[in-house]
């Protein structure tokens, strides 16, 4: 919650894009998928996420968790957990970060966000609902407010860099076995 964007740690993540990017696509999807698992699992359910391959190239994943983490500043300014633009702690680099269903580690969102030309995350919470959009990571936009629905969960929309991330396969099966999830997969191609 300190700082809003790491640019030296999402260029390290573009600079070594044949490591980060190595599980392709089906390894960033795996990535954010992981989020709404640490979600449902935080509820004690079993949580639901749709992911859907889109015809220009991007994939949105959805689900029905809390919706990220957001806290109001001094000036009661909303202020999203900025898992998009900073090293999460808990896995990047990390010789004890789990694995994925793929076998790779887990490293975080900001690598989602870092390899993918452009990101859009969109918000839904009880208290508010906002999107925000990422470009290689780093934010192009202020936290944009969005009508509430009555729902609330994430959505992350991206479009992986195709100098960066060569393998733009969906291994299906393997986002069928991510625990906790019950996990819709859609080609709108």
């Amino acid at each position: 919650w300190t700082a809003d964007v790491d640019v030296a740690h999402l260029e390290d993540v573009r600079a070594a894009a044949p490591v980060h990017a190595a599980g392709g696509l089906t390894h960033l999807v795996l990535e954010v998928l992981a989020y709404a698992a640490e979600e449902a699992e935080a509820q004690g359910r079993t949580g639901r996420a749709r992911v859907v391959r889109h015809a220009d190239g991007s994939v949105s994943v959805a689900d029905d968790g809390r919706g990220t983490d957001t806290r109001v500043d001094a000036s009661g300014a909303p202020v999203r957990k900025p898992v998009m633009a900073t090293r999460d702690v808990r896995f990047f680099d990390r010789a004890d970060a789990p694995l994925l269903a793929d076998g790779r580690p887990r490293a975080g969102m900001s690598t989602v966000a870092a390899l993918s030309e452009v990101l859009d995350h969109t918000n839904r919470r009880l208290e508010g609902a906002w999107t925000q959009r990422y470009v290689h990571g780093v934010p192009a936009s202020a936290l944009d407010g969005v009508a509430p629905d009555g729902t609330t969960g994430t959505t992350v929309r991206f479009r992986p860099d195709a100098d960066l991330v060569a393998d733009v396969d969906l291994d299906v099966t393997l986002l069928a076995v991510v625990a906790g999830l019950d996990v819709e997969v859609v080609d709108a191609r």
